[in-house]
């Protein structure tokens, strides 16, 4: 509706411009344009801007059909509808050696002084899902946290600490990051939706719906009672 306002405001003006008998642009008729491209800008800008999203992490409190609840980390109890062909994604916990050479990997870290990262939790993409959210940028794991997904140039074993040093390169650049012995090391792998049970600790981003729900088209949820680390 809003378009269709914007296109008939637009129609006027140039009528009103092509009936002017000497051919010359009176200042008013030059206003009217400029506001006329303005708001065909503007709204244009509000089509095309995204939805809204919040990514929730907490326990299942209940599934009814395609009405989740979740109970967040916060402690907040938040209500999700879910897609009808909504999938479940399982997050397993994998071995520090699956971080090599040409892995496809997504980490959250923290940046330190030296300019590098230390990683909070690693996980390593399936092949099929190569190439995704790539690049460097803030995350909400923690306050000041980041999160690169970027595949693996080089990595190095830190004998001190057990832990790897790699290089992780992305379109926009790279990025060293140490990754501790200790910090969670997961895959995705397909899951089940009877797996969604109440206690079951998952992780979903939201899309927030002008009315304030919240809906999801995608489950993920930690495999033997794992905290999704991500």
């Amino acid at each position: 509706m809003f378009g269709n306002w914007r296109v008939m405001l637009w129609c006027q003006t140039c009528k009103t411009l092509s009936s002017d008998r000497n051919g010359v642009m009176t200042m008013r008729q030059a206003s009217s344009l400029f506001l006329c491209a303005l708001l065909w800008l503007c709204g244009s800008a509000q089509a095309q801007a995204p939805a809204a999203t919040q990514r929730i992490r907490g326990d299942l409190v209940a599934l009814d059909g395609l009405h989740l609840q979740v109970r967040s980390r916060g402690g907040e109890t938040l209500a999700v509808t879910l897609a009808e062909n909504y999938s479940v994604t399982m997050v397993v916990r994998i071995d520090l050696a699956a971080i090599k050479q040409g892995a496809f990997i997504g980490a959250a870290s923290m940046p330190q002084p030296d300019g590098t990262l230390t990683a909070l939790e690693v996980l390593v993409f399936p092949e099929a899902m190569r190439g995704s959210g790539e690049g460097h940028y803030a995350w909400d794991l923690k306050p000041g946290s980041m999160m690169t997904n970027a595949t693996v140039a080089e990595v190095a074993t830190l004998t001190q600490t057990h832990g790897r040093q790699v290089t992780l390169k992305y379109k926009d650049g790279e990025k060293t990051m140490v990754v501790p012995e200790d910090v969670p090391i997961v895959t995705f792998e397909p899951g089940e939706r009877a797996m969604l049970v109440p206690g079951a600790h998952i992780l979903l981003t939201a899309a927030k719906q002008p009315d304030g729900s919240l809906t999801a088209g995608r489950v993920v949820v930690g495999k033997n009672g794992l905290v999704p680390p991500m």
